[in-house]
């Protein structure tokens, strides 16, 4: 979400709009990994991981700091998969989900990141 706010010029609408619809997104993986915490009789925690804010609030620099965020999450995905294969249909299940997910995003990240014409 911060970085929704430090998007300037003639493209800010879009990319706020983009930025925002990943914090929701952010926010809906929060309460289902929450409610699959709690489904198995653990406890969420309410700790926070670092944050890669740099300060950078160029538009390339934040959508690479973006993208490093979306790799964590992606092989922390794989790690669940491998802990859970064979022991939990709906982990896994749900690990996949989430790495199809997170997939998509690095993708998404990796076209805003190119040169318009890049494409011959």
């Amino acid at each position: 979400m911060h970085y929704s706010f430090m998007i300037f010029g003639h493209n800010r609408i879009p990319i706020v709009a983009w930025l925002r619809d990943q914090a929701n997104e952010s926010n809906a993986h929060a309460v289902l990994a929450g409610e699959h915490i709690t489904a198995f009789g653990g406890h969420p925690s309410l700790k926070i991981g670092s944050l890669l804010e740099t300060h950078q609030h160029d538009v390339n620099e934040i959508l690479i700091e973006a993208h490093e965020h979306e790799k964590e999450g992606l092989d922390a995905y794989y790690q669940l998969l491998a802990l859970v294969e064979g022991k939990s249909i709906l982990l896994e299940e749900y690990a996949r989900d989430q790495i199809a997910a997170e997939e998509m995003h690095l993708a998404d990240i990796r076209k805003m990141m190119r040169k318009p014409g890049s494409i011959k």
